[in-house]
């Protein structure tokens, strides 16, 4: 290894120790000051890189892996891509079932990463044989010599946040940061960070995001899973059907739904105020932030940290491209396509 510390081995070293970055104009008019842990720095542009290297390496501890093995997961895109980045430095093969809700260009990431790639439909029921995680189950036990990362069920995915992400913002904010705000899909994120820094201080108070469609905010407030909460919608990686062991209800204080035409546009928002070129569900975070505000969340003397998990890139098919949100009904009266490219002939 070269001693200088800005020369690699490989670039899973690269992973972790991501910026906190001070939120400026977006928040101008906010009580409190507000920061962004910007996970779109890690080598594989998202939080997830975090879990995928600490799972894999564990299961290397305990002799579950050996080189030439094949990893399989259940990913809506980016736990894929960080595998199959992992996969391809410590020489495994990958297999991936993905929600079809997935961008085309989170799919196409994964496909240039040397992933097998099986895309299943995404509003089905979490039992139904096609839901992608029935079909990771079967291509497991299809294939001999497999292990399954199983992130929804996992207990180490919340420890790679707890032994990482949460230590880093704690020490970032010299122990001062009063709120926590991060979406909520696996729960492994906001599950160890909130275990990490409620250890350091109970006060700190935790609020995760969750979409409509999904049952998370419910089944937290009742503990009961209610069904009649699903419905199809278009936010990647946030909220869920069923009721992941991977989220430690106890340890968040409360949820915020947000829709997916506002996330969509905050999204776009943080883009054009911020400079940061951030993913959908970094706009869900932000627009639960916006929301929490008008409720009068916040002090003046508050400092909020929120989860950016993603880089805008992985959504150039979706969010950032004006086809798809007119499609989607996202540019209305209020909202109008302004033209940003010009052709000279």
């Amino acid at each position: 290894m070269n001693n200088n510390k800005n020369v690699f081995d490989n670039v899973l070293q690269l992973v972790g120790n991501t910026p906190l970055i001070k939120l400026n104009r977006i928040t101008a008019d906010f009580n409190g000051d507000f920061y962004a842990k910007v996970e779109a720095f890690n080598p594989g542009h998202s939080s997830k890189d975090r879990i995928a290297l600490h799972i894999i390496e564990e299961a290397e501890r305990q002799g579950i892996l050996s080189p030439g093995d094949t990893i399989i997961e259940t990913t809506s895109g980016n736990t894929g891509f960080s595998i199959a980045m992992v996969s391809i430095i410590k020489g495994y093969e990958c297999i991936l079932a993905v929600s079809s809700k997935s961008s085309a260009d989170k799919i196409d990431m994964l496909k240039s990463m040397g992933a097998k790639v099986y895309v299943c439909p995404a509003h089905v029921k979490a039992d139904d044989p096609r839901s992608y995680y029935e079909v990771a189950k079967r291509l497991h036990e299809e294939n001999k010599g497999s292990i399954y990362i199983n992130q929804y069920f996992n207990q180490l995915n919340v420890d790679a946040h707890y032994n990482s992400t949460g230590p880093e913002i704690w020490e970032q904010t010299s122990g001062e940061i009063t709120h926590l705000i991060a979406c909520s899909g696996t729960g492994g994120t906001i599950s160890g960070i909130s275990k990490y820094l409620k250890e350091q201080n109970p006060d700190v108070k935790v609020i995760g995001v969750d979409a409509y469609g999904s049952v998370l905010k419910k089944y937290h407030e009742t503990r009961e899973f209610d069904d009649k909460e699903i419905y199809p919608y278009r936010i990647e990686g946030l909220g869920k059907n069923l009721i992941p062991t991977a989220t430690n209800f106890d340890a968040i204080d409360k949820f915020v739904k947000v829709t997916d035409e506002e996330s969509a546009h905050t999204a776009r928002e943080i883009s054009n105020t911020e400079g940061l070129f951030v993913g959908y569900t970094s706009g869900a975070a932000m627009q639960a932030i916006k929301q929490l505000e008008e409720e009068g969340e916040f002090k003046r003397t508050d400092k909020v940290v929120v989860i950016f998990p993603d880089h805008g890139s992985r959504y150039m098919s979706k969010i950032y491209n004006d086809k798809w949100m007119e499609d989607q009904g996202f540019f209305d009266s209020k909202t109008e396509v302004q033209a940003t490219i010009e052709y000279i002939k």
